[in-house]
């Protein structure tokens, strides 16, 4: 194992681009032989998670720069522009990657229904896992940013051509909304490159440590207006993807549109790269202008979450539904690290992680749903509790899991950034906590109006839940109780990095 050992990130990053290129080679007619190549190129990548998550040293991480990131890999790609491959993992990207493996895995079980282009669709879903892979793992900013563009043009397609009546419209929302955002992060980019050297070498560099170190920066970067306007740049690109307020809009409409699987790693994985993308770069770069906007941070999560929580008492159809709760829970992530505490930080990378495991448990269950009926439209159904029981406990399971039940994982991410942020922000805390009952009421609602009281005539014969739609649900049940129950592994695994990056945020202080 020394070998996949030593290179274990580029192998979980490009087996999936291989599997890609396999089903690409294959000829018209073999959808099944497809399927199974997708399956296994997206089972690799989470059997190899589950080897990082044993070997990673959780006694080293974040002792310093040198020993923070672990299965480091450091190539010059592009010398002529100091461009490296230079990829690593640490507590903030551990779990992101433990996540991703096994949503992508899930996903790509959940979309075995498809009988539409599926090679064109398999090899597009597993491009969009190697940029998700790629992005949690480079500690070079070009790399970052070529990874983080990968991902945009599969999600484009995999919406406007597999999604719903309005596919058109959603995804080139989608990918204007986002490509705006990148642009913003482009020239940040370039900023932070002309004026950053190397301290071996002084050449121009795109390496993210150098970027945390003040002192490579020259006098021009180290002006605080100037400062202010590229931390802005980096905030509005990265809340763009988490979605933030006012940026949320294309949210609803690419959920809604996309197929089930595509929501499920859109929600799941694609919104936490907004709040990664501030905890990798954002924060250790600029940690004054993080202090100084901390407060403004605050005030967006919590809007965030009340705001999100309202709209979603509004929906009639229940994956916009869905997709509006993720935009209140969200808001949490944004809270608790603007609070800069040690334990609001460790709440919020941990509301980042349940968050993807409820979400997309959510969005599978809504899939399911709609596979059956054909629609889903709340008012349209009623009483479902009584023809399939075992869907009912699946799906009453995943809203009790949202609203933060004790027991599940969302409530403990949920009080630690509640804990985190009251110590620093006690009054938007406290207004934090009343979007809890309407995240309770909505979700609560809708489970009376679907699936208690009488049951609806049209639905009197609706087909069960099935084995492999079983199969993609239970592993999230799981472990969305293990976490609840018992988040010690978890919470080991990232806290050390964590007060790192609080650390180094609050020295400037």
């Amino acid at each position: 194992m020394g070998f996949i050992d030593s290179h274990i990130l580029s192998f979980m990053t490009f087996l999936p681009l291989l599997g890609a290129a396999v089903i690409l080679c294959m000829p018209k007619g073999k959808d099944e032989t497809i399927k199974w190549i997708a399956a296994l190129a997206s089972f690799l990548p989470l059997l190899l998670s589950v080897r990082l998550w044993f070997t990673y040293d959780r006694t080293l991480a974040g002792v310093n720069v040198a020993s923070q990131f672990q299965f480091v890999e450091h190539y010059s790609w592009i010398p002529s522009i100091n461009v490296e491959y230079f990829v690593g993992a640490d507590g903030i990207s551990m779990p992101m990657l433990l996540l991703t493996a096994l949503l992508s895995f899930l996903a790509v079980i959940g979309s075995w229904g498809i009988d539409k282009k599926i090679r064109g669709y398999m090899a597009l879903f597993l491009l969009l896992e190697t940029g998700m892979m790629g992005t949690f793992i480079s500690l070079d900013f070009f790399l970052f940013y070529v990874f983080w563009e990968v991902m945009l043009l599969p999600m484009y397609f995999l919406i406007g051509v597999w999604g719903g009546p309005r596919k058109e419209y959603a995804a080139i929302k989608f990918f204007l909304y986002t490509l705006a955002g990148s642009i913003l992060m482009l020239i940040v980019l370039l900023a932070l490159y002309f004026n950053t050297t190397n301290p071996e070498t002084g050449a121009h560099t795109f390496n993210l440590l150098h970027y945390m170190s003040q002192n490579s920066h020259n006098a021009w970067l180290k002006g605080f207006d100037v400062r202010i306007l590229l931390f802005l740049g980096l905030f509005i690109g990265f809340a763009i993807k988490v979605p933030l307020f006012p940026f949320h809009t294309w949210l609803p409409d690419a959920h809604v549109e996309a197929p089930t699987a595509i929501s499920v790693i859109l929600a799941g994985v694609l919104l936490k790269m907004g709040t990664y993308g501030l905890m990798r770069i954002s924060f250790p770069v600029f940690p004054d202008v993080t202090v100084y906007f901390a407060l403004p941070m605050a005030i967006l999560g919590v809007i965030n979450i009340i705001y999100g929580a309202l709209c979603a008492m509004a929906q009639s159809d229940l994956k916009k539904l869905v997709a509006y709760s993720s935009v209140s829970h969200m808001g949490f992530c944004l809270l608790g690290m603007a609070a800069l505490t040690p334990l609001g930080m460790v709440g919020a990378s941990m509301q980042m992680f349940s968050h993807g495991m409820i979400t997309a448990m959510l969005f599978f269950l809504v899939g399911v749903v709609y596979d059956r009926a054909h629609h889903r439209q709340i008012d349209g159904f009623g009483g479902l509790g009584v023809v399939v029981p075992v869907y009912t406990a699946f799906i009453g399971f995943a809203f009790f899991a949202s609203l933060g039940l004790p027991g599940m994982s969302g409530f403990i991410a949920e009080q630690m950034v509640f804990l985190g942020s009251f110590q620093v922000f006690r009054t938007l805390a406290i207004i934090a906590a009343l979007g809890i009952i309407f995240v309770a009421a909505f979700h609560l609602w809708a489970l009376q109006r679907v699936f208690l009281g009488p049951l609806n005539p049209k639905y009197t014969s609706l087909e069960e839940i099935n084995g492999r739609e079983i199969f993609c649900l239970a592993p999230l049940v799981v472990l969305i109780l293990i976490v609840g129950v018992w988040p010690m592994p978890v919470l080991d695994l990232m806290n050390a990095s964590l007060l790192r990056l609080v650390d180094l945020v609050k020295a400037v202080i």
